[in-house]
């Protein structure tokens, strides 16, 4: 009995080791430079996008308070300018959920979730009485709030003018709007701040395989991303491919109408980007998914599955490129062109999610719940 168990627990070491060692999924060994790849990942790509989002944050920061002060046309016009400069930028960041991101209790909760819960803001305008910092007003803040606050509250500009002037909970609307704006600009400079002074050489000195090393959380954020905040939210959802009827109601940018469609192409060019190590800065790449792939596959012939990842990113991106740019538009006018979107991005999540994470010997560490 003593020997079946120690069998049994020889058996149970072995294929642990096995799964966090060095060697690709084919049984040749895995020398690939990962410390290259995560330095590309840092200095190239993930620090620098940071610092633009944060002079964009800035600038939106300054345009609300410019708003807040003196509400008319010119500062309202300037507020939802460089709304939407700082929500594209934004598109560059949300999947990087590692470090001070994933510290703060996910940081993207409080930049990204819609669709916005309008009673939220509503009772927090009217109340005073709301705390952004806690779960309930995840999806009460970020840009979708700003969303909302700077496009939806009246059926013209006018009237969104007079909620912060005029009408009689204006101050309220004020403490809200500076509020939602002064915690995304806060929570921004503490992982700039850690990514620049700390966490970057952690995360680049990381280069092992194991399931907590920085690579393998890495692929796992950066799919997860692309499944669930890309594919998933941004396309699948509003277009009722995971409920019973669409849900148009759902899109990003709902109240502004005009930018749903520019940031998906936006939050796909982001993904692609990374996964060819192409700089935040400039057309040059280095070390990468790519890189690494091609690496594996040095001997196969044939079509590589860096190049049908790639294919698959640039039928997503025509796919995206026919569609409305407003999203709620085309789910109401036909759908069909949302679920062929879907599809086609969809078809990218096997590439990522099976075939790129086996090559990598990594292990997917997130549960997948919505029946796709």
């Amino acid at each position: 009995m003593l020997k079946k168990i120690a069998l049994v627990f020889s058996l149970a070491l072995i294929v642990a080791c096995s799964s966090s060692d060095d060697s690709s999924q084919g049984g040749t060994t895995d020398t690939f430079d990962r410390s290259a790849l995560l330095k590309n990942l840092a200095d190239n790509i993930i620090i620098p996008a940071y610092q633009d989002f944060g002079i964009k944050l800035t600038n939106l920061k300054g345009s609300i308070n410019a708003f807040v002060a003196t509400p008319n046309q010119n500062t309202l016009d300037a507020a939802r300018k460089t709304w939407l400069t700082a929500y594209s930028a934004w598109q560059h960041l949300e999947m990087y959920n590692i470090g001070k991101a994933e510290a703060l209790n996910q940081y993207y909760y409080f930049m990204n979730i819609y669709p916005v819960t309008v009673s939220d803001i509503e009772n927090g305008v009217l109340t005073g009485a709301f705390d952004l910092n806690t779960p309930s007003y995840h999806d009460a803040q970020g840009f979708p709030a700003l969303d909302y606050l700077l496009y939806g509250l009246a059926a013209d500009d006018a009237g969104i003018i007079a909620k912060f002037s005029t009408d009689k909970n204006a101050q309220g609307y004020k403490d809200y709007l500076t509020a939602v704006i002064n915690q995304m600009d806060k929570l921004t400079k503490d992982v700039i701040t850690d990514w620049t002074t700390v966490y970057r050489d952690q995360f680049v000195n990381s280069s092992q395989n194991t399931a907590t090393s920085s690579l393998n959380k890495f692929v796992n954020d950066y799919i997860f991303y692309y499944e669930k905040g890309l594919r998933a939210n941004k396309i699948g959802i509003p277009a009722g491919v995971f409920s019973s009827t669409p849900l148009p109601n759902k899109v990003e940018g709902y109240y502004n109408q005009k930018v749903s469609k520019a940031l998906s192409l936006e939050a796909l060019n982001a993904v692609q980007n990374v996964f060819n190590g192409k700089s935040f800065n400039g057309s040059a790449t280095g070390a990468s998914f790519k890189t690494y792939l091609d690496y594996l596959e040095t001997n196969k012939e044939g079509e590589k599955l860096s190049m049908l990842i790639n294919n698959q990113f640039d039928l997503a991106r025509t796919k995206i490129q026919a569609l409305d740019s407003n999203f709620s538009a085309q789910i109401n006018a036909d759908n069909s062109k949302m679920t062929a979107a879907y599809d086609a991005l969809q078809r990218a999540v096997v590439y990522l999610k099976v075939d790129m994470v086996q090559a990598f010997n990594i292990s997917v560490d997130y549960i997948d719940a919505d029946g796709d």
